[in-house]
């Protein structure tokens, strides 16, 4: 990022990403704003290129990519603030006329399908098994799953279920249910993520230098009004949601009766990132004692 550079904002172009939406419409948010309909796996690969210097993700996807036990270098990223208070829900899918797959426990040993190795739907699926008591697979993997088949993002996630390619895959709740409405895919279940759903992450690149941690600060002021205004305009927000974005009027309403942004988002508690790697530990997503330690994955203070 060149001093004179806005920074370059990653984000999911999903419905939790209205009030970044707001923070630069009304606010003067100084940023580019870089889509990333594949999610947050994208963004870390992305973080560690040096091709955009902050990202808005899902909280287990970010512990997951520091705490990875073959990390190199710093790991590119360190979480910085908070986005989205409430848990996330998990549509667990699979396509409409797979006889075969007739409830989660039709998942046991199959295919599944994820967005990018280390994404919400990759850590996710196997915080799912751990639920479920699905111990590694027979063929002699690591996984529970015969197979973890990346499929980049959401168009192809829904067309693999319904080819074969996939068994099931998971993905956000009301960004599902279109599809669920319209008979493409089928819902098996939900499970809800234990922690915060969202938070934010910045470059280590930015958070070297002064310059860059100002720029951060001013992100958060910014993004702290979007949020307020948000919360101000809901009829704005659904009709942002369900004329820019891929959502019906009506589920936008029902989902803003579920979500709850942070009401300051500079800072990180760390008792959530502590207890999202007790949980990845269990799921066999992390390693106790490798990669980066808890305290070592955010900057409480800028």
């Amino acid at each position: 990022m060149a001093a004179s550079q806005p920074l370059r904002v990653g984000f999911v172009p999903e419905h939790f990403s209205t009030p970044i939406h707001f923070a630069r419409k009304y606010f003067g948010l100084d940023a580019e704003l870089i889509p990333f309909p594949s999610g947050s796996g994208h963004m870390i690969v992305s973080l560690r290129a040096g091709e955009i210097d902050i990202a808005c993700g899902l909280t287990e996807a970010w512990i997951a990519g520091l705490g990875k036990t073959d990390l190199e270098g710093d790991g590119g990223y360190r979480i910085v603030g908070n986005f989205v208070e409430t848990p996330l829900c998990w549509a667990v899918s699979t396509g409409a006329n797979r006889a075969d797959i007739k409830s989660l426990d039709s998942l046991k040993g199959g295919k599944l399908g994820i967005s990018r190795i280390g994404s919400g739907s990759h850590v996710m699926a196997h915080v799912l098994a751990d639920q479920q008591g699905w111990s590694a697979s027979e063929a002699g993997s690591d996984s529970p799953y015969a197979d973890s088949v990346v499929l980049q993002n959401f168009a192809n996630l829904r067309a693999a279920v319904s080819d074969g390619t996939a068994d099931f895959f998971m993905w956000e709740h009301f960004t599902s249910k279109r599809y669920f409405d319209n008979g493409e895919i089928r819902r098996l279940g939900d499970i809800y993520t234990p922690w915060p759903s969202w938070h934010i992450v910045a470059a280590t690149s930015v958070l070297s230098t002064a310059e860059g941690r100002a720029k951060v600060k001013d992100l958060f002021a910014k993004l702290d009004q979007g949020i307020e205004y948000f919360l101000g305009h809901q009829d704005e927000a659904v009709q942002y949601i369900s004329t820019a974005l891929d959502y019906s009027e009506e589920d936008a309403r029902e989902w803003l009766k579920t979500v709850r942004f942070s009401d300051r988002t500079e800072g990180v508690k760390p008792d959530v990132v502590q207890n999202c790697m007790r949980v990845l530990w269990k799921a066999g997503v992390l390693v106790e004692g490798k990669g980066l330690a808890g305290g070592e994955m955010f900057v409480d203070k800028l």
